[in-house]
């Protein structure tokens, strides 16, 4: 169904619920699955009516569709049942148990047992878990807490739970609308028309004595639209609301632009844009309609000629078929989201780009310098290139100095230029390198850049004298634009206060300019002239953000997170500077910057929550979600190849996961079925949408030539400043990599043996705490740049490695003293204790895979703390048993395992506050877990020396 379709439906919901045909409401909201109405399922619910509460149900979900189902069809059937019993319904009870709850024998055994024993009671309540429970009243409105939270989780729901917000009576304002537009047609319109049906188009009668009637006054193009309120009944015929008629240059100019003499330029100046050119009285206009198309004079002209004109056959009728409606041609079935191919890179994705023209070749850059070009089609990767500097003779002194103290650097961003015969790389460290491409996979040495004074955050290709530049920008807070060809700088900008985080080029008509953003939330614009920033503007977030155009340039979208973790996806009004829309569905504190991409010229995704989430550019609502088969990190990078039939998704264990739709499987299909071999030529294109509407790589390209401008999807680099580093986990060093090349040479890493004390360093960490407590557990942050202790009186202290001229890039080592850091609130991460003495507990601590997290037990309930601001996000599992060992999935922080003091393990959800399942097998408290990063299996330690390994599922 097309998405007009679908917003007929809610139209029609919304007249029904006007008239008060409730049942009828409620039947069309099932039915069509399109909204779940949570007040009337409230009602069901807390009125009993468990019939009518399923049937509700099953229009939107089924028992079978995932756990969350399972889970809520469960608890009604409980529900249920128990009612049954507490009526004393025995014979009710047991045609429950059989009918609706034996269902779920084959998932939970055991519990059906328990269940069926139930029966067995006097009452139920003798049942420990049961205990509690109440009157009938109070144990509904508790369980329907519970199904809320279940249905909100549940992604069947997720675009589902919010009517559209329109105007009321929308759908009697629309046929108000197409009644005026109708008389207005009419060949004698007559001042007060009766309309006696809505089936027929509306026609005025011709006079009987021969004569016209007189047009009514000349007008707008269309006259006042009468207000719902006075729209007539349906089975009425009450005079229509009189209109007034179009005027001849209107209608003329709207259908044809007629006039000649007033050329569509001539409109007044509107606010400034985000970009204001000199003397330029509409920077950012956009024509609207043909200057070469016949005018038609409608003073003079015959009405019957007029009417032809406009109401000539029915093809040009406007209708609610998707198939008439350009921006409608692409449904969900368009999107990649089915995993075709898995690429193991051996080190961390940074960065992302498919090629241009080979829609199946994808350049990755990583974290420790490299970067390849594979053929996703045979996986196959062509080409690799680790970091070196090509001649450092001719490096600045700064960067010699910085490479000398520590060699490690980092991709911050690679793409391909507009015509995918150059690739550019932007490091952490200085540089820029570009190679060219050889059809047969080679990448030969172009120009080395030493662009800006610490890291190089993005590049992208322009054109601004017809000659391919690259625009890059960087930790000096410049932006700079050099010759791709020559390396030679052609302009600087300056004006940012903070290190510029992306850069966007883009065009209208002959004006090229450069928005950019920094890491203080800072948006800017520049022309090619060295005049200064032409616009200062704040983005959502005041943090990192990336900016992007779609494909036709014509709609302007940008992507940031904010310290707190909030995350925003905006579209922005050029004209007035403003937001236009934003989207919905991130979750409340992001783990990450999170990076987005477009497609298509009409889907956004963005990586977040350890998915793929994706929107219709026209709807604020969250349009679908994949978990990629899950291995994702909190929040992935992603990349679109130019038709979107392909996407590239950066996974956990330092690989890459290819998603990809009909098409894009039909592609690669072709791909693998042929060798390929010594002379790589350009794989056959395969175009299955119209090209006017299919959406360019968006790659960083600025120009006539290229008619799309992308954005960077790269997390700020660790050479910026450190309070940025609790939020991205990914520049972690990464242990050996795995080179899946069987020809190259893998380094052998072997661990140093200590065997004299020369080898040790002894640091004392400062400490202001005038009642110092013994330190129970010490861990370093997952970067690597900071030191956490839990101390046994439940307090946490973090030291962070400070960059200085002494320690550059921050990190940790025995040469420089880590400082002890807080957030500006001053506030401690405090455990919750029990009523004992906290240093005789078991301390128990873990750390999220980007640091952005902390959990924590000391003796008393379990407590997640935000590392950036130390506050306490919440609290779980109130001792007995108190928990003495703590462990976060590696693919999912919601998910944590805890080791329990009476032996047990659970599995624990914090999202939905939920335990999902219970692991025993020890005898004694928990002393050790830890999860597999590839297998789904959970290893166990326990006082009694024992180990297990459970599996997660």
């Amino acid at each position: 169904m097309s998405s007009l379709s679908r917003e007929l439906v809610f139209l029609i919901l919304q007249f029904l619920d006007e008239e008060k045909f409730k049942e009828t409401v409620h039947k069309l909201e099932q039915e069509s699955g399109f909204y779940f109405n949570m007040k009337h399922f409230e009602d069901l619910v807390q009125g009993g009516e468990w019939d009518e509460v399923e049937k509700y149900l099953s229009g939107f979900t089924k028992v079978e569709d995932n756990r969350y189902s399972m889970k809520i069809f469960f608890e009604i059937r409980k529900q249920k049942y128990l009612e049954a019993l507490d009526r004393h319904d025995r014979a009710k009870a047991v045609e429950i148990l059989v009918k609706d709850l034996k269902v779920f024998a084959s998932f939970n055994e055991e519990l059906f047992k328990e269940i069926t024993q139930l029966l067995t009671l006097e009452n139920f309540r003798q049942n420990e878990q049961l205990s509690k429970y109440g009157d009938t009243k109070s144990a509904r409105n508790i369980m329907l807490l519970e199904l809320k939270k279940l249905i909100e989780a549940n992604p069947l729901f997720r675009d589902k739970l919010n009517f559209p917000p329109f105007k009321a009576s929308r759908l009697r304002t629309l046929i108000n609308q197409s009644l005026n537009w109708q008389h207005q047609l009419c060949k004698n319109p007559r001042p007060n028309p009766d309309i006696k049906t809505l089936f027929t188009d509306h026609s005025c009668a011709a006079p009987t004595n021969g004569a016209r009637a007189p047009p009514p006054a000349n007008g707008p193009l269309v006259g006042s639209i009468p207000k719902s309120a006075g729209f007539p009944p349906m089975g009425a015929h009450a005079p229509f609301q009189p209109v007034v008629s179009p005027s001849p240059n209107a209608i003329a100019g709207w259908m044809t632009n007629a006039n000649p003499s007033l050329p569509h330029a001539a409109v007044a100046q509107g606010p400034p844009g985000l970009v204001q050119a000199p003397n330029t009285a509409a920077f950012l206009k956009h024509p609207r309609t043909p200057t070469s198309a016949p005018g038609i004079d409608y003073q003079s002209a015959d009405s019957e000629h007029l009417m032809k004109r406009m109401c000539v056959g029915q093809p040009d009728e406007v209708s609610f078929s998707g198939a008439s409606h350009p921006a409608n041609m692409y449904t969900q079935e368009d999107l990649p989201k089915q995993v075709v191919r898995t690429l193991n890179q051996g080190s961390n994705v940074m960065s992302l780009d498919f090629h241009p023209v080979q829609q199946t070749i994808l350049l990755v850059g990583t974290n420790v310098g490299d970067i390849a070009v594979w053929e996703v089609g045979s996986r196959e990767r062509i080409a690799h290139k680790t970091f070196k500097v090509w001649d450092i003779g001719s490096c600045t002194l700064p960067l010699q100095a910085a490479l000398m103290k520590d060699a490690a650097i980092s991709v911050n961003r690679c793409l391909w230029s507009p015509d995918g015969n150059i690739l550019g790389v932007a490091f952490s460290k200085h540089i820029v390198q570009t190679y060219t491409f050889v059809p047969n996979g080679d990448l030969r040495q172009q120009a080395e850049i030493d662009a800006h004074i610490g890291g190089v955050n993005d590049i992208a290709f322009s054109h601004p004298n017809k000659t391919l530049s690259i625009i890059t920008c960087g930790d000096d807070k410049l932006i700079k634009v050099w010759d791709a060809q020559t390396g030679q700088k052609q302009y600087t900008f300056e004006g940012h206060e903070a290190p510029v985080y992306s850069v966007c080029p883009h065009y209208k008509e002959s004006i090229q300019f450069i928005f950019s953003t920094a890491i203080d939330g800072k948006i800017k614009a520049w022309l090619y002239d060295c005049l200064g920033s032409r616009v200062d503007y704040d983005a959502p977030g005041h943090w990192c953000t990336t900016m992007a155009y779609s494909a036709d340039g014509t709609r302007l979208f940008s992507c940031g997170t904010s310290k707190e973790g909030d995350s925003h996806l905006v579209e922005w009004n050029e004209t007035e500077g403003a937001i236009k829309r934003t989207y919905n569905g991130f979750r409340k504190r992001s783990l990450g910057v999170v990076q987005f991409d477009i497609t298509r010229n009409r889907f956004l995704a963005a990586g977040d929550e350890f998915l793929v989430k994706f929107w219709d550019m026209d709807s604020t609502n969250i349009l679908t979600t994949v978990d990629c088969d899950g291995g994702l990190p909190a929040s992935p990078r992603l990349r679109f190849n130019r038709e979107g039939s392909l996407l590239a998704v950066t996974t956990s264990d330092n690989g890459i996961k290819i998603l990809a739709n009909t098409d894009g499987q039909r592609l690669l299909r072709m791909l693998e079925s042929r060798a390929f071999g010594g002379s790589r030529g350009p794989p056959q294109q395969i175009n299955t949408k119209p090209p006017i509407v299919a959406l360019g790589p968006v790659s960083n390209v600025s120009s006539p030539i290229a008619v799309n401008a992308e954005r960077p999807d790269r997390m700020l680099p660790a050479v910026s400043t450190s309070g940025l580093a609790p939020m991205d986990a990914s520049r972690t060093p990464d242990v050996k990599p795995r080179i899946t090349d069987e020809s190259e040479k893998v380094k052998t890493w072997k661990l140093a043996d200590i065997v004299d004390n020369g080898h040790l360093r002894a640091l004392h960490l400062s400490d202001t705490d005038t009642n110092p407590s013994k330190v129970v557990r010490l861990l370093y942050t997952n970067n690597g740049i900071a030191l956490l202790a839990l101390g046994s009186n439940a307090v946490h202290k973090l030291w962070k490695w400070q960059r200085s001229d002494r320690n550059p890039n921050g990190k940790s080592t025995a040469s420089v003293a880590p400082q002890l850091w807080q957030p500006a609130n001053g506030i401690l991460m405090t455990n919750d204790t029990n009523d004992g003495n906290p240093e005789e507990a078991t301390a128990c601590i873990a750390l999220s895979k980007n640091d952005s997290y902390v959990m924590s037990a000391s003796g008393g309930k379990v407590s997640l703390f935000n590392m950036m601001t130390f506050k306490v996000m919440t609290t779980f599992m109130a001792p007995p048993p108190a928990a003495t060992f703590l462990a976060f999935h590696p693919q999912d922080n919601n998910i944590i395992a805890i080791g329990m003091e009476d032996s047990t393990i659970q599995i624990y959800n914090v999202r939905i506050d939920d335990v999902k399942s219970k692991l025993k097998g020890h005898q004694k408290k928990i002393t050790g877990l830890a999860f597999s990063q590839s297998m789904n299996v959970l290893v166990s330690s326990a006082a009694s020396n024992q180990a297990s390994d459970q599996p997660t599922r």
